[in-house]
C-alpha cells in the first residue's frame, strides 16, 4: 500500500490565525465579552480554568409524557408566495445567502428553476422561544429549535422529516434567531451564536448543502466559505444512493441510509448551538425499508412502521440553581450534563401498545457516551433485536441483545416486542455507563440511571403485521484487490499544548488537508494515541467500513454491530481503526472531525475536498 502525502501543507500559524479570528468574533458577541481573556488564554496555552458548575436541582421523575406518535413535518408550497421558487443558483437578490450553485441540478430538474411536482418541498425556521419546559420542576425558558408545521397546522419543534429515495427534497431554511442574543445574560446562560449552518448527518449530499462549518449565515453575517449574508438558504437533498455515476439510476441500493439527523454545524459554535436545541431527525426510506409494515411488495422488510417507528433523541444537559439551562462553551474540555433529556424532556414517559416497535436511538449530546439497557421495575435486563448502527441497516439482525452503546452522534435502531408483556408493566431505559468527566466512558455499573419510562398500557388498534426478517440489507464490502490498491492516509487525533488537533494542526476552514479524486477509494487510518481520551470521529458525506481495529497496538475484534457501514468511528484510548472509504458522485468541500462537539469547536476538525 502507498501512503498519500498530505496535500496543501502550510505553516501551522495560518491555522491558528484563521481560527483565532473566528474566536475573536465569538468574544465580541453579546456577554461573551466577559470571557474574552479566557478565550485568548485557552487558544495560546490551554491554561483556561474551567468554571465549576454545581449539580442541577433535583427533579421528580416521570411527570412529562411524550406523544404516542411522532408528527412528521408537512410539505410547504415553495412555488408561490413572496419568495421565488428554488433554483440552481442562489436567490441572493431576494434574500438567499451566497451559497454555491447546486450540483447536478439540471440532471434532476432539467431547468434552472424547479417546476411543480419535481421534488418534495419543505421549510424550516431556526427560531428562539422562551417557553420551553424541560421539566415541570424547572421554569419555562429559552430554547432554540428548527420550527415547522404538521399536516393539521400544529407548530412543531425540530420536526422529523420523512424522506424517500428517488424523491429529491428542497428544504428552505430561514434564520430567525435573534441577533441581539446574549444581552442581559451571563456567559453560562448566553451561549450560542445566531448564525447557522445546518448539517444533514450523513446524507449523500452535494457539498453546498452539506452544512459545511464555514457556510454559516444570518441576515447580517456570513461565513468565510459563502459570499453574501441572507435570510434563508435552499438545501438540495437529492436522496440518491451513493454510486450514482457507477451504477446509474439512483445509485447502489446497498448504500441505503435510514436514520439520519440534522443539526447546526456553525464554525466554533456547534456545541453551544446544538445544546440550545438545534437538532432533529430525518428518516429515509426506500423499496426495501419502505416505512410500511403493510407493504405488499414481496421485497419489503415490513419493519414496524409509523406510528410504531419512534425516534428518541438523548441529550445531556446541566441547569443552574434556579433551573435555567447553562453551558460553558469556552472550556475546551467540555461540560457533562447531569440531566438526560429525551426528545427535550427530562425523564419522560412513553406509553406503548402491546406490539412491536422500532425505536431509533440517537446520542445528540456534546461529550457524554451512553450504554442503555432495557430493564423492568426490578432492574432485570430485557432482550430486544438490534437492526441498525448509525444510519444503516445491518446485513442481519442481532437477536437477544441486551445493551446499546452510543458515542456522541452515533445512532442505533432496535425492535422491542412489547406483546411479550401484559398490560400494566413499566419498563425503563437505563444508562449504566459511568463517565465522571469529559475524557470518555469508564465502566459499566448497575443499576445505572433511568432516563425513560415505557408503560405498556393499551392494545394496538389493529393486528401487528410487522416483522424482522432474518436478512435485512446486503452491503458492498471491498474486495482484497480494492483494499490492496487503495492509497492510505494517516490521521492522528490528539491534544497538543491544550488544543485539540488532527496531525498536530488546528482546523483551517479555507484550506483542504486532503484532495481526493471523485470516484476513487482510500483507506484512512484513524489513530488516537492519547491515553484516557475517547474521540467519536465523524466523516461527512460517505460511510466507511472498518477493516481492522487495534488497541495498544494489538489486533482487537470488531463488534458485530459495527461490521456494517458507519459514519461515526469511536476511537477509545490508544486505539487505531483502518477504514475503507469510497468518494463518489459529488465534488467540493467536506470535513472530518471529532463529534465530541467541544473538541470539534476547539478545533479537532479538518477540511477535505473532492475534485473531478
Amino acid at each position: 500500500m502507498k501512503t498519500v502525502e498530505q496535500s496543501n501543507r502550510h505553516d501551522e500559524s495560518i491555522d491558528v490565525a484563521s481560527h483565532q479570528s473566528r474566536r475573536t468574533f465569538l468574544k465580541i458577541t453579546g456577554t461573551a465579552m466577559l470571557a474574552a481573556p479566557a478565550i485568548l488564554t485557552s487558544r495560546k496555552s490551554g491554561a483556561q480554568v474551567p468554571i465549576e458548575l454545581p449539580p442541577s436541582p433535583p427533579t421528580t421523575p416521570w411527570l412529562d409524557e411524550l406523544p404516542s406518535a411522532i408528527e412528521p413535518l408537512s410539505q410547504t408550497n415553495l412555488l408561490g408566495g413572496s419568495l421565488p421558487p428554488p433554483q440552481g443558483e442562489a436567490n441572493t437578490t431576494t434574500g438567499e445567502c451566497g451559497r454555491a450553485i447546486h450540483q447536478r441540478w439540471g440532471e434532476f430538474f432539467g431547468s434552472p428553476v424547479i417546476q411543480p411536482d419535481q421534488a418534495d418541498l419543505y421549510e424550516l425556521k431556526a427560531n428562539a422561544r422562551t417557553n420551553h419546559v424541560f421539566h415541570p420542576d424547572y421554569p419555562p425558558q429559552l430554547a432554540w429549535s428548527f420550527e415547522g408545521y404538521s399536516a393539521d397546522g400544529a407548530l412543531l419543534y425540530n420536526p422529523t422529516i420523512f424522506a424517500h429515495y428517488g424523491r429529491p427534497i428542497i428544504l428552505r431554511l430561514h434564520n430567525y434567531l435573534p441577533q441581539n442574543h446574549g444581552t442581559g445574560g451571563t456567559p453560562l446562560t448566553s451561549f450560542g451564536l445566531p448564525e447557522i449552518s445546518m448539517h444533514l448527518h450523513n446524507l449523500h449530499t452535494p457539498s453546498e448543502s452539506d452544512g459545511f462549518p464555514g457556510d454559516y449565515f444570518s441576515e447580517t453575517k456570513y461565513g468565510p466559505t459563502l459570499n453574501k449574508e441572507g435570510k434563508f438558504k435552499d438545501h438540495f437533498y437529492p436522496n440518491v444512493y451513493a454510486g450514482l455515476d457507477e451504477f446509474g439510476g439512483i445509485g447502489d441500493k446497498r448504500e441505503a441510509l435510514g436514520t439520519l439527523w440534522y443539526h447546526d454545524h456553525t464554525l466554533d459554535s456547534t456545541a453551544p448551538n446544538a445544546q440550545r436545541g438545534l437538532a432533529g431527525f430525518y428518516l429515509l426510506y426506500d423499496e426495501l425499508d419502505s416505512g410500511d409494515e403493510h407493504d405488499s411488495n414481496p421485497d419489503a422488510l415490513r419493519l414496524p412502521s409509523h406510528p410504531y417507528d419512534y425516534p428518541l433523541k438523548f441529550q445531556d444537559l446541566r441547569f443552574d440553581t434556579t433551573g435555567i439551562h447553562v453551558f460553558d462553551q469556552l472550556n475546551p474540555e467540555g461540560t457533562l450534563g447531569d440531566k438526560i433529556a429525551v426528545n427535550g424532556k427530562i425523564q419522560p414517559v412513553l406509553r406503548v401498545a402491546r406490539r412491536k416497535y422500532r425505536l431509533r436511538l440517537l446520542n445528540a449530546g456534546s461529550s457524554r457516551f451512553y450504554e442503555f439497557y432495557l430493564v423492568n421495575g426490578a432492574n432485570v435486563v430485557q432482550q430486544f433485536t438490534y437492526i441498525s448502527n448509525d444510519g444503516n441497516l445491518l446485513p442481519n439482525p442481532i437477536n437477544n441483545m441486551t445493551r446499546v452503546r452510543l458515542g456522541v452522534a452515533e445512532r442505533a435502531s432496535i425492535v422491542v416486542d412489547f406483546s411479550k408483556y401484559p398490560l400494566g408493566p413499566q419498563l425503563y431505559f437505563s444508562n449504566r455507563l459511568q463517565q465522571p468527566d469529559t475524557r470518555g466512558p469508564k465502566k459499566i455499573q448497575a443499576p445505572g440511571t433511568r432516563v425513560l419510562k415505557l408503560i405498556v398500557d393499551h392494545e394496538p388498534t389493529e393486528a401487528d403485521v410487522s416483522q424482522v426478517p432474518a436478512t435485512l440489507r446486503p452491503i458492498r464490502r471491498p474486495t482484497p484487490d480494492e483494499i490492496a490498491a487503495a492509497p492510505v492516509r494517516n490521521w492522528t487525533f490528539a491534544r497538543k499544548s491544550g488544543l485539540w488537533t488532527i496531525n498536530d494542526r488546528l482546523f483551517n476552514v479555507k484550506s483542504a488537508r486532503a484532495t481526493i479524486s471523485k470516484g476513487s477509494a482510500e483507506i484512512w487510518n484513524l489513530n488516537n494515541p492519547s491515553g484516557g481520551w475517547s474521540h467519536p470521529i465523524h466523516i461527512h458525506f460517505e460511510e466507511g467500513i472498518i477493516l481492522n481495529k487495534f488497541v495498544d497496538g494489538i489486533a482487537a475484534p470488531i463488534p458485530v454491530h459495527e461490521r456494517g457501514r458507519k459514519d461515526v468511528f469511536v476511537l477509545g484510548p490508544n486505539t487505531r481503526l483502518r477504514v475503507f472509504l469510497r468518494f463518489r458522485d459529488f465534488t467540493g468541500k467536506y470535513v472530518m472531525h471529532c463529534h465530541n462537539t467541544i473538541h470539534e469547536d476547539h478545533a479537532m476538525m479538518l477540511r477535505w475536498d473532492i475534485k473531478e
